[in-house]
């Protein structure tokens, strides 16, 4: 017995593509309420679940912490580390790797700058670093590792950085932003179907269709547990109360009916 929707077979999906790293998807016909369902766990997944990568700890030549400040560098060294995390980065390595800035002023320093190994990919060249001063100087490590979601500083205090390394909150999702809406559709005499409109923005590492591609395989792969052969669920017992001989006849004593006393 199939379990489809009718209006699966039906479904839809049309992409439109607003720039180069923005698309509008269009999903019709839905079933009443598929609309908002659909869009709700796409959007979670698409902006949380994602895998991308990020620079997660930097080295500067002559910095011991984030609070310093580099000699001819017009910026200190926490607006350094802002401007790094704005570096959007592909990377075709489940290692981390490190990328180096080695520039001497006068100089606009942009993420342009930077030294990447082979599967290294900075997406937002202009992204500037920091500006440097007749004859300022700087040598800055970057190590660029793949996560998910969001990773702060915090969830990483167990590490054991070495000396001079400065950990940074760490953003890997590859998508900025994700709208949707929904709106009625007609499917033969019925108006009141789903459609499903869906803006997804990304930060250049992939593509819009690939992250909602990405996205649903993801929920799919999650919910084949639940409806398929892999489901196995295990039935909690429920605890049972040992009951001694002496509480019995306590109960039994307590349920028998008390004599009246007569009065004369």
């Amino acid at each position: 017995m199939s379990h489809r929707l009718p209006e699966v077979s039906l479904m839809q999906v049309k992409e439109e593509q607003l720039n180069a790293h923005s698309s509008k998807f269009v999903i019709e016909p839905l079933s009443p309420g598929f609309g908002l369902t659909l869009g709700n766990s796409l959007r979670r997944v698409l902006l949380s679940s994602l895998g991308g990568a990020a620079i997660t700890s930097i080295r500067i030549d002559g910095v011991s912490h984030e609070f310093s400040t580099v000699k001819g560098v017009r910026q200190d060294v926490v607006d350094i580390i802002l401007n790094l995390k704005q570096v959007r980065i592909k990377s075709l390595s489940d290692e981390a790797q490190v990328i180096v800035l080695d520039v001497k002023g006068p100089k606009k320093v942009t993420a342009a700058d930077f030294k990447c190994p082979t599967g290294i990919e900075i997406i937002n060249k202009n992204q500037l670093i920091a500006e440097l001063t007749e004859g300022g100087k700087m040598l800055l490590e970057a190590t660029v590792e793949r996560g998910r979601g969001y990773v702060p500083t915090e969830m990483r205090k167990e590490e054991k950085l070495p000396i001079g390394v400065i950990a940074i909150d760490s953003a890997f999702s590859p998508v900025i932003k994700v709208n949707f809406q929904t709106e009625n559709t007609r499917v033969g005499k019925m108006t009141n179907f789903d459609k499903l409109i869906l803006e997804v923005d990304t930060d250049g590492t992939v593509t819009p269709q690939t992250a909602l591609e990405e996205s649903a395989a993801i929920l799919v792969e999650h919910f084949s547990v639940i409806s398929g052969a892999q489901l196995n669920i295990v039935k909690a017992e429920l605890p049972t109360e040992e009951v001694s001989a002496d509480s019995e006849v306590e109960e039994i004593e307590a349920e028998k009916p008390k004599k009246r006393k007569s009065t004369k």
